[in-house]
């Protein structure tokens, strides 16, 4: 179905045309009509389907048809990097429109700041806001939010799983009651459906392949100790001269630095995206990347969901996630909007039980490849969790001091060793 038989107006089309988007995507042909209805709605599909433009444009329509001199849509998403990424989407879609909005979050300077307090109390069309900085301004009492009639949840799992539930509710409470809600959600566990029973009010729903990795997505996997994972990444990516947008995802902070290191100096541009990074440069690095400046970018999860680029070829997994619903966020990020990518994962022996896990979430089997010899050894795949291993006696080896006694003074039963019954006593004076 197009986007004209849909019945946007005219500016909008205008709009999508330049961009060249025609065909909606399945969330899309369904969630557009019921918005433009006016009703609430519960919404879950997969990443990389089009749920931004499936919430925004009807939105959009809804305000290029009416006067505005007010707030009138909220949209609330986890990070930073998705609340600049959907009100860039709001610009470009609403370009001939001329509807305004911004992205409210932290982590800028004072003229952000300042810049934030003029939008919220003198009013623009949209405002696109993380929880946090949102509710700080909320707290200084000059916000303008009594006629929005439209408010949006996006990632509403993810900010579930941050611990937003009490700060959405306190959003919530300085909205008007009477407005239209729409809860976008990757996944659907039972507290998005408590959360949307407190919030919603005779709503829709809408549930399209949940957990399941995007139809374009080629994945295969290497198992390979820790060690040789840093030689492997770079012959994978120089194997591929024609892949021109990369991005390698780890678990930890340490690590994108770790591996920045290791594949840097291979006649391509390498960049870190983390928390560890002040805002405008993990903007800047995001942005050269966009433009095909950077050809890899090494990110933890926080990106898994806050960027929408087109074209990435590669995703590459230097470790498997500990949730299984992030293996799909992160492959997720290349073969976008019916397009093709690949993605890979290398799994240590430790990793192999989590992997194991993700492959009954997606219902599939994802093909196991040899390592190169000159790279390392291929491991032998064996998903069960690992066995803890207990020395004599019943004592638990490994963990703190080798055992079980270890450091904390023989066993249980004999308070000697590393703590005695005197060092207890003069700890119990010195309080």
């Amino acid at each position: 179905m197009t986007f004209k038989e849909l019945g946007l107006s005219d500016v909008l089309l205008e709009g999508l045309s330049y961009m060249g988007f025609e065909e909606a995507t399945p969330i899309q042909e369904q969630a557009i009509p019921m918005i433009l209805e006016g009703k609430d709605l519960l919404a879950c599909a997969q990443t990389g389907t089009g749920k931004t433009a499936a919430f925004i444009l009807p939105i959009l329509d809804l305000l290029s048809r009416t006067e505005r001199n007010h707030t009138s849509t909220v949209v609330i998403a986890p990070t930073r990097e998705l609340a600049i990424q959907i009100e860039r989407q709001i610009q470009a879609f609403s370009y001939f429109a001329g509807i305004s909005s911004i992205a409210v979050y932290g982590g800028g300077d004072g003229n952000d700041f300042v810049e934030q307090k003029k939008a919220l109390s003198s009013g623009v069309d949209v405002i696109v806001a993380t929880p946090g900085k949102l509710i700080s301004h909320l707290n200084m009492g000059y916000v303008k939010f009594k006629k929005v009639a439209h408010l949006i949840l996006d990632e509403a799992d993810r900010m579930l799983d941050m611990g937003f539930y009490d700060d959405i509710k306190f959003i919530v409470g300085h909205i008007p009651n009477d407005r239209q809600t729409l809860l976008f959600s990757a996944t659907m566990p039972p507290k998005i459906r408590t959360l949307a029973k407190t919030i919603l009010r005779d709503y829709g729903e809408i549930t399209l392949a949940i957990s399941k990795p995007a139809a374009g997505v080629l994945q295969a996997a290497y198992l390979v100790d820790d060690q040789a994972k840093s030689r492997l990444i770079r012959e994978l990516i120089n194997d591929k001269p024609n892949y021109h947008s990369i991005i390698v995802f780890t678990s930890t902070k340490k690590k994108v630095n770790d591996i920045v290191r290791a594949i840097s100096n291979q006649g391509y541009e390498v960049q870190a995206v983390s928390s560890d990074l002040k805002q405008e440069d993990r903007e800047l690095a995001i942005r050269k990347f966009r433009a095909k400046k950077t050809r890899v970018i090494v990110a933890t999860d926080v990106l898994s969901r806050g960027i929408d680029i087109k074209d990435i070829n590669l995703v590459i997994n230097f470790d498997v996630p500990n949730d299984a619903e992030d293996y799909v966020h992160r492959i997720g990020r290349t073969a976008r909007a019916d397009t093709t990518g690949v993605a890979i994962t290398l799994i240590n022996r430790a990793d192999m039980y989590k992997f194991d896990k993700i492959e009954k979430l997606i219902e599939a089997k994802v093909q196991k490849l040899p390592v190169p010899d000159h790279i390392g050894q291929t491991l032998e795949w064996d998903p069960k969790p690992e066995k803890r291993s207990w020395g004599r006696g019943g004592n638990r080896s490994g963990g703190r001091g080798g055992n079980k006694g270890g450091n904390r003074g023989g066993n249980r039963n004999n308070k000697g060793g590393g703590k005695s019954k005197n060092s207890g006593n003069n700890r119990n004076k010195r309080r």
